[in-house]
């Protein structure tokens, strides 16, 4: 996905298996952000940020969803211990990390393996990505405020 894509409707399904799509958010803005697993540090740090400006982010005419490869139940979890005001996506298919370009070659500890690359997509109420966060900008501690701040 690129700025000025049309972004699918269906987006995929949610920590509690209901089916999640663009067109329920109405005039809002979407912060899609992919994360590369829950109850990981640097994940937690980022949800947290979102959580604590949850209200700031609303007021601005955003709703937050997360996407990660992890099941619901892990998402679940991922919510309850960290008291999180947003739905997760459970993207164990695959299918919206591919669509959206952030499924991809990382390295650790100089051993190579795919993952999430960790991605923010601001999507427009009609549907078009507005702006990019990329791997290399995403400051975990302070997402939110980069999303503010724009």
């Amino acid at each position: 996905m690129q700025i000025g894509d049309k972004v699918p409707d269906l987006l995929g399904y949610d920590e509690n298996g209901n089916e999640v799509r663009l067109s329920q958010l109405g005039d809002k803005k979407l912060v899609l952000y992919f994360y590369p697993k829950d109850m990981t540090s640097g994940c937690t740090s980022q949800a947290c940020s979102l959580r604590d400006n949850y209200q700031a982010l609303q007021a601005q005419g955003y709703e937050v969803l997360g996407v990660s490869v992890d099941p619901a139940q892990k998402h679940r979890q991922f919510i309850e211990k960290n008291q999180l005001p947003f739905h997760l996506i459970a993207d164990v298919e695959k299918t919206l990390v591919q669509q959206f370009g952030v499924w991809g070659e990382k390295k650790l500890y100089g051993r190579s393996y795919m993952g999430t690359l960790r991605t923010t997509f601001i999507i427009a109420s009609d549907g078009t990505v507005e702006r990019i966060i990329t791997p290399k900008e995403v400051k975990t501690k302070e997402h939110a405020q980069q999303i503010l701040d724009k």
